[in-house]
């Protein structure tokens, strides 16, 4: 009813807008998303290492056995988000890499309103912490555009890292809409995990004082266990000489455990170890050495990551909100191989397509979990943590695609079910219809007047109180770079497609580069709960009937057009909106700059320094990145200096003079050697006049970081590039400005090179 309005409010009747209120007695929910976790490697799925945390969510509420994912983590988390199929909302792939078709361009559309948003028009309070990797590569960065942002898709507060994953020590983090350093620095103690929890302590609190009845959504997603495995020394070291009997061994007892406990079928078969797998008997003792250290570190790690969830759920006591909020625990996908066949010192290397070294990672082992190492642990012990599947994250096998799950929900969970296992097949997009119906909401038709996509997933409510409820749905189709599988009623058939997703991969794994060609074979997983035994040969029309089935999927969900590889997707890759010019100034004064808005270096890059020293003459100019990969140029006791680390290898080249007071251009020049493997010669020069030249052996990469600091003008933040300096190392002079050169975007002219740059400055 409208206000009426009378000469005074005695006179008058107010009238108020309605508030969004949720169903009487809404639970609160609290969302977390684990990385690169295998179906085994919780303690209460089989696994000897300690989360006692996790364990007690798991006693308290359900273990899921048959719950999966797509394989990957973008898609995942927009799959959980939606409730709708990972293709169907543009992420068919990882949200860095967008191409050109509707299954692919790494954007939640407005037609799929996020669990978020819907929750927030019903009176939630929204929080995301951690994790996001939904944002396509070029909107990363301070410009935005930021509706792909979490602020941008329902939730109200966001505290995190924007890329796949993050260095525990040092990550690039976000308030909001707005990049911030850490609080604190690894000296001091910070660990990301830690400042996560903390921050998502405090919104849960803030919100709890302000507005006590008001039910609040948390989704939390540390960096965890995704590589870098980082964790604080006492954590790793709790584990020293625990895996030293293997990867085989440890598979052999976790499975012994998972039947034991009823996690998996007592007539479950375990899997063939790969033949690319090495046994580990067959390993000489250095390689036992460092392959053991290896996974410690990811042990130390888990357990690090179980406290701190133990510590954020404690919360939910302090505030006597334990038995009214529904806990919901996944991993996004199934261990990470991209350790490779022997780990790697620097998962940086992996990105970039190389392998590492192992006598290097041999004399470096005791770095490994700390400050000064990127590391991941070899194959070997991503096949043991998917036991009882094969292979691995990325792959539409069962160890790609099946996962834990842990619902929590004290108010609703009747003590006799508490502590069982649940063996519905499902499914990320599971997770938000049933959350809707946990709360008493249905998912709009339309959304600020957008209509909605179907809803593909289906509510598990009846099966926490029922171990024989029906399966939600009868049908689920895989696809991730090329791999693909269809679940139906009962059946899964899976495709041996390997393609050409890590270079290794190709050379130890026989599988088709032609999809035409590929091999499907044919699972009875009412009977087979490992995958284990293919039925192809004695079901034809059966295999024949799914094939078909995943066909008319693919059409449905925009999973065309296929492709098995990282690179073959650039021909379609989405344009930088920032194209290719020939100078690019920057300023100090300014934030971190995002790598995605910065000119790529490889191929050749020339970088122009406008300084103004005085009587000292030291500190940062630029700096981009750290030790674990990134370059800096900067002075050492007025020696203008530049490096470039690659992936850990440091390359320096210091000019034998000193600066005197004054204004100088110091200049930097890479150029590719265009008729070698990579590299080049590089050179200094300080006001046109070259002052030390040297070379480099290797290609500069067009992409330093994974997920790391940006460029930093005058000081530099996190972990240094090398050891010459210590952070922040602020330039103790004035930087007038640094200009990025590509010469070869220069535009033909004959002026001088210095007048050249001056005009073409001033017109761009």
């Amino acid at each position: 009813m409208p206000a009426r309005i009378g000469m005074t409010i005695a006179e008058s009747t107010p009238s108020f807008s309605p508030r969004p209120t949720p169903p009487p007695g809404a639970p609160n929910v609290v969302v977390i998303v684990l990385d690169d976790v295998g179906f085994g490697q919780l303690g209460c799925f089989g696994s000897d290492i300690d989360t006692p945390n996790i364990d007690a969510l798991a006693g308290e509420g359900l273990r899921y056995n048959r719950f999966h994912v797509t394989a990957l983590c973008s898609p995942t988390r927009a799959a959980l988000l939606t409730g709708r199929n990972h293709h169907s909302v543009g992420m068919g792939f990882l949200s860095d890499v967008p191409i050109g078709f509707p299954g692919y361009d790494g954007r939640i559309p407005s037609s799929a309103a996020t669990l978020p948003r819907i929750l927030k028009d019903n009176g939630y309070s929204t929080f995301a912490v951690g994790k996001w990797h939904l944002i396509p590569r070029w909107e990363q960065t301070a410009a935005g555009p930021f509706d792909q942002w979490p602020l941008g898709l329902g939730f109200e507060r966001y505290y995190g890292f924007l890329a796949g994953d993050a260095n525990q020590w040092t990550p690039e983090l976000v308030c909001d809409n707005t990049f911030v350093d850490p609080p604190s620095t690894p000296e001091d103690g910070y660990h990301l995990t830690e400042d996560l929890v903390e921050r998502s302590r405090q919104l849960i609190l803030d919100q709890k004082h302000a507005r006590p009845a008001k039910p609040f959504f948390l989704y939390f997603a540390p960096g965890a266990m995704h590589a870098p495995h980082q964790a604080p020394q006492p954590w790793i070291d709790r584990y020293a000489g625990h895996f030293d009997d293997g990867w085989d061994r440890w598979r052999e007892r976790m499975f012994a455990k998972q039947v034991t406990e009823g996690v998996v079928p007592a007539d479950t078969v375990l899997t063939e170890r790969p033949p690319w797998v090495q046994e580990w008997a067959s390993l000489c003792d250095d390689e036992r050495r460092l392959f053991a250290r290896q996974m410690e570190c990811f042990a130390g790690f888990l357990s690090h990551t179980d406290d701190q969830i133990g510590r954020l759920l404690s919360v939910l006591d302090d505030i006597g909100e334990r038995d009214n909020t529904i806990v919901m625990l996944i991993s996004d996908n199934g261990t990470s191989a991209e350790g490779g066949p022997i780990g790697s010192h620097n998962e940086h290397r992996f990105t970039h397509d190389r392998l590492d070294d192992f006598d290097d990672s041999l004399s470096r082992i005791d770095e490994l979990g700390g400050v000064r190492a990127y590391n991941h642990y070899a194959w070997g012990w991503a096949w043991a943590g998917n036991t009882p599947f094969r292979l691995w994250k990325r792959f539409a096998w069962l160890g790609g695609t099946r996962t834990p799950l842990i619902v929590s929900w004290p108010g609703a969970i009747e003590s006799t079910e508490r502590g069982s296992v649940r063996s519905q097949f499902c499914h990320a997009i599971d997770l938000f219809p049933t959350l809707l119906d946990a709360i008493g909401l249905q998912a709009p038709s339309t959304v600020d007047g957008v209509d909605q996509q179907p809803v593909h997933g289906a509510s598990l409510v009846a099966s926490l109180n029922d171990v024989d409820a029906a399966d939600p749905r009868d049908t689920q189709y895989f696809e991730m770079l090329g791999s693909r599988a269809i679940f139906h009623d009962g059946w899964k058939a899976t495709t041996d497609h390997v393609g050409r997703q890590v270079s290794i991969e190709q050379e130890l794994v026989t599988g088709s580069q032609d999809f035409a060609t590929d091999r499907w074979s044919l699972f009875d997983l009412r009977n087979d709960f490992s995958e284990s035994t293919d039925l192809a040969a004695d079901h034809p029309e059966t295999l024949r009937t799914l094939t078909d089935r995943w066909w008319v999927e693919a059409g449905r969900h925009q999973v065309l057009p296929l492709d098995d590889s990282f690179i073959g997707r650039a021909i379609a890759l989405e344009p930088n909106p920032n194209p290719p010019v020939h100078l690019s100034r920057y300023l100090p004064g300014a934030g971190p700059i995002n790598e995605d808005a910065l000119p790529g270096m490889g191929g050749g890059i020339v970088v122009h320094a406008n300084v103004q020293v005085g009587d000292r003459a030291d500190g940062i100019i630029a700096a981009l990145g750290d030790w674990n990969s990134g370059w800096a140029l900067y002075l050492i006791e007025g020696a203008p200096t530049v490096t470039f680390n690659l992936f850990g290898n440091p390359v320096t080249l210091r000019a034998p003079i000193s600066l005197d007071p004054g204004d100088h251009r110091v200049t930097v020049r890479y150029r590719r050697d265009r008729h070698g493997s990579g590299g080049g010669p590089i050179g200094i020069e300080v006001d046109g006049a070259e002052v030390a030249a040297g070379s480099i052996d290797d290609d500069l990469p067009f992409r330093w970081q994974i997920g790391g600091a940006g460029l930093r003008i005058g000081h530099d933040a996190g972990l240094p590039v090398c050891d010459d300096y210590e952070i922040p190392f602020t330039f103790d002079g004035t930087i007038v400005d640094v200009v990025f050169e590509q010469p070869m975007f220069a535009p033909r002219t004959s002026a001088p090179p210095s007048e050249e740059i001056g005009a073409a400055l001033h017109r761009e």
